[in-house]
């Protein structure tokens, strides 16, 4: 998990909110309330969409943002009127500190979400990002190989079963 995290309140402008997520090069950020327990998530789609009165838009804000001038205008009074509350998702899936790596990655998977808050308690300790799971892999995958060199069948039980687990399988993409 990533570890010490960068969070935000729900009460502050949206703008700041995409300010911290460029300044610390993440996609999203938890979102703590005065106590500091987790209330929510706010993520650069949360940013990027609109909230509509229900009827389905032509496309894409982000698109008419790039495309329509007149889409553009109104952006500089968005960002400051609305705050992370008014965007963020509530609808929570969290872990805890002792949950197994292959949970949490069925989890990503699974919801089709980009990170999961790690909680002890109410309060966030870390993030566990798709990126996470690829930065362990490597390690993994050099364990196994390390232990090759002193026990060859041990090591092809442990390969046989990285190999099982589901999402090594979904890194490795079709073959």
């Amino acid at each position: 998990m990533s570890s010490p995290v960068v969070t935000i309140g729900p009460d502050r402008p949206i703008c700041e909110a995409a300010r911290l997520m460029l300044d610390h090069r993440v996609s999203g950020l938890p979102v703590v309330d005065a106590g500091g327990r987790l209330v929510g998530i706010v993520s650069e789609r949360d940013l990027l969409r609109r909230r509509s009165n229900g009827d389905p838009p032509r496309r894409p804000h982000w698109l008419q943002l790039m495309t329509e001038r007149s889409a553009l205008e109104q952006e500089p009074e968005r960002f400051q009127r609305l705050t992370v509350g008014d965007v963020m998702t509530t609808d929570l899936v969290t872990v805890g500190e002792s949950t197994p790596l292959e949970e949490a990655g069925r989890l990503l998977e699974s919801r089709r979400i980009k990170r999961l808050p790690v909680v002890r308690g109410q309060r966030v300790v870390g993030v566990i990002a798709r990126a996470d799971l690829l930065r362990a892999l490597p390690r993994a995958i050099g364990k196994a190989e390390a232990a090759s060199k002193h026990d060859p069948s041990m090591t092809d039980e442990r390969l046989i079963e990285l190999e099982r687990q589901y999402w090594l399988q979904r890194t490795r993409g079709p073959k």
